[in-house]
């Protein structure tokens, strides 16, 4: 492991899915809208699985990834939205979050480090599970909203998956005056979907690492590390 320059500052990104959450918040917010009866499970839950699967394979693109989530959230407003957003949370979000996940994002808080909550998941769906996990920045896909107030059905700028990651991260620190490389920065992911963030960063953890994943890990001589009990 990358020892820390002596003057650099320290960073912290953290993946969500399957790396700090124990399931992925996409899959799971669809589960809950059919259970729920906002989304017909007959004509919803094929599709579903079908583009999780392609995820966890590296083979959805961003672009069919991000339109295929966001547009759940069509035709209403984040004020129609938040009871739902607030019961996901309590009922789907908060139980899959091991206890493991939690100290780990303590440890590099109470270090001092800048947190930041890095996930190719929206920003409405995603931004109270930053904060319950205690992670000051969120960094994720953004969805478009009408002139009406209400979701377009449609992601908006650059989507927040793989080299869109990155460009984002460098985007983000940029908008602070700062650059990456002023940090010693440490990413955790599970996924090969995140390998251009993994190897754009100073320390990169493999967690509960996909195949794929999991043999560039090795390869690279990086740490792999489970949360999950």
């Amino acid at each position: 492991m990358a020892l820390a320059q002596p003057g650099l500052k320290r960073l912290a990104l953290f993946d969500l899915d399957n790396t700090l959450l124990d399931g992925d918040s996409d899959v799971l917010w669809c589960e809950f809208l059919m259970h729920e009866g906002v989304l017909d499970r007959a004509e919803f839950a094929e599709r579903n699985a079908t583009m999780d699967a392609a995820y966890r394979a590296g083979e959805a693109t961003p672009q069919a990834f991000s339109a295929f989530y966001v547009s759940t959230l069509a035709g209403r407003s984040a004020a129609d939205w938040e009871p739902l957003r607030q019961a996901f949370l309590r009922r789907e979000i908060v139980p899959r979050i091991p206890a493991a996940a939690m100290a780990l994002v303590a440890r590099h808080r109470d270090a001092g480090d800048l947190l930041v909550l890095t996930t190719a998941t929206n920003r409405f769906l995603t931004e109270l599970t930053a904060v319950h996990l205690g992670i000051e920045h969120l960094i994720a896909t953004d969805c478009e909203v009408g002139a009406d107030g209400c979701f377009s059905g449609r992601p908006t700028g650059v989507l927040n998956m793989r080299e869109g990651k990155v460009t984002r991260l460098h985007s983000w620190l940029a908008a602070r005056g700062q650059a990456l490389a002023d940090f010693h920065s440490t990413a955790y992911s599970d996924s090969i979907n995140d390998l251009p963030l993994l190897c754009a960063t100073t320390v990169a953890v493999a967690v509960h690492a996909d195949a794929r994943l999991a043999a560039e890990a090795s390869s690279r001589g990086w740490a792999q590390l489970q949360l999950r009990s």
